[in-house]
């Protein structure tokens, strides 16, 4: 076998050479942003979208259509200008560009790359991108759950024998109490694994309309319920006088383990419906 040097003075001339370059420059930008926000909440989870992302266009890279017009080009270019343009200042957690950057990046470079009529070989990518941040930086400013989740946070306490009490969005007990504010309301773990649902039926399709239907639905409850899970565990050390858990749970590495095992319990979840899949129509398991 034998191996020819890389042009690289012919390699640069190439559309996909500056694709590729310009995708590199939006993603490590981007990162860098989550990163100095310090959100590692979202920096994990977009870790995971990306990489959902660049499996499916390894998959299909070599039978895309890398043709443009000029309009999409402008169009494009006007996109991924904003794009750098919001990047130049350090958004903090709350900012709602680090929600939609992703995708407004990734439409920006595929009019570039494929034209308006061409965008539509990228729809899962920019499925997937979509649910990253986008429908909670819409949902947040016009819908907050925090008092549902108090109501039932409230509600798990009582019923398993806890003196507990509930004023608006105050779940008391006799020596303590917390305030379920939007970001303890679980909305953004709802979204994330609202995300992490799309991904999985793309990337993992389930054969059954049912199944692909009850996916998305069964990821928004099981981020609502370890989320209350989570609040009634804070309301408990509050009321014990067990300060340090408390915030090693609220802002510490805690709630980076409730993040996981929320992911862990959806994957056991969507890896039961694909066993049934699998399973031969009438054959019943042991």
């Amino acid at each position: 076998m034998k191996s020819s040097p890389i042009n690289l003075s012919q390699l640069v001339k190439t559309h996909s050479f500056w694709l590729l370059t310009l995708a590199t420059s939006l993603s490590c930008i981007y990162f860098t942003l989550i990163w100095k926000a310090e959100d590692l909440a979202h920096l994990g989870m977009s870790l995971l979208f990306w990489l959902a992302v660049i499996t499916l266009l390894r998959e299909k890279w070599p039978s895309l259509n890398l043709n443009s017009d000029l309009l999409s080009t402008i169009l494009g270019t006007v996109l991924i200008v904003i794009f750098y343009l919001k990047s130049l200042t350090v958004p903090t957690q709350t900012d709602y560009f680090l929600r939609i950057a992703p995708f407004l990046g990734a439409i920006g470079l595929s009019l570039v790359a494929s034209s308006l009529k061409g965008i539509v070989q990228y729809w899962r990518e920019l499925m997937i991108l979509f649910f990253l941040g986008v429908p909670a930086a819409i949902l947040t400013p016009i819908f907050d759950p925090s008092e549902t989740t108090a109501k039932f946070t409230h509600f798990l306490l009582w019923y398993t024998g806890f003196d507990v009490t509930r004023d608006g969005v105050y779940v008391l007990m006799p020596s303590g109490a917390v305030k379920v504010y939007s970001g303890c309301s679980g909305l953004e773990a709802m979204n994330y694994l609202l995300g992490l649902s799309i991904i999985c039926l793309l990337l993992y399709p389930t054969g059954k309309r049912f199944h692909k239907i009850i996916t998305p639905v069964i990821a928004i409850i099981i981020g609502f319920v370890i989320n209350s899970l989570r609040v009634a565990l804070m309301l408990l050390l509050v009321n014990s006088g067990q300060t340090k858990a408390f915030y090693y749970w609220h802002e510490g590495e805690g709630s980076l383990i409730f993040g996981l095992i929320e992911v862990m319990v959806f994957g056991c979840f969507y890896l039961f419906l694909m066993r049934q899949d699998a399973q031969p129509s009438g054959e019943l398991k042991p």
